[in-house]
């Protein structure tokens, strides 16, 4: 999750994934989009085959592919996430912290916002599956 985020503007190349169902009966199949109400959990006996996840936000309002993306991370998926859909620059930076590190939106992103989604905010209070040490952590290593 270290690499630099990942913006799609073309179609992608790779080959789209396929339902969540489909992926598990098929036994060749990389890459599974994740749509609203998909439980993530069924993929994790089979991590070590997924190489792309694409988690589906139908509409803005619709956070469940968050937990999904913390899900994946925490089970120790290292692969690509991916968000596609109604995708709003200004939850990149929440999106980061739970996993995803690439992006589809419906709409491009201007790089300006994109800039200041990613450095509005310096620190975290939470812990989360990226590597931003929260303040509480910084504050408690400070005072010993």
């Amino acid at each position: 999750m270290g690499d630099p985020l990942r913006f799609r503007d073309d179609p992608a190349p790779d080959k789209p994934g396929v339902t969540l169902d489909a992926f598990l009966d098929q036994k060749d199949a990389t890459s599974v989009l994740l749509e609203a109400g998909d439980d993530v959990r069924a993929l994790l006996p089979v991590l070590e085959r997924v190489r792309l996840v694409e988690i589906d936000f139908p509409r803005f309002r619709d956070g469940r592919g968050f937990s999904s993306a913390s899900i994946l991370r925490e089970a120790g998926y290292t692969g690509e996430i991916r968000a596609v859909g109604d995708v709003l620059v200004d939850l990149l930076f929440f999106m980061r912290r739970c996993g995803f590190d690439s992006f589809e939106p419906d709409s491009p992103f201007d790089p300006v916002a994109v800039e200041a989604a990613l450095s509005r905010y310096p620190g975290a209070y939470q812990s989360a599956t990226d590597d931003l040490t929260p303040i509480w952590a910084l504050r408690q290593s400070a005072s010993a």
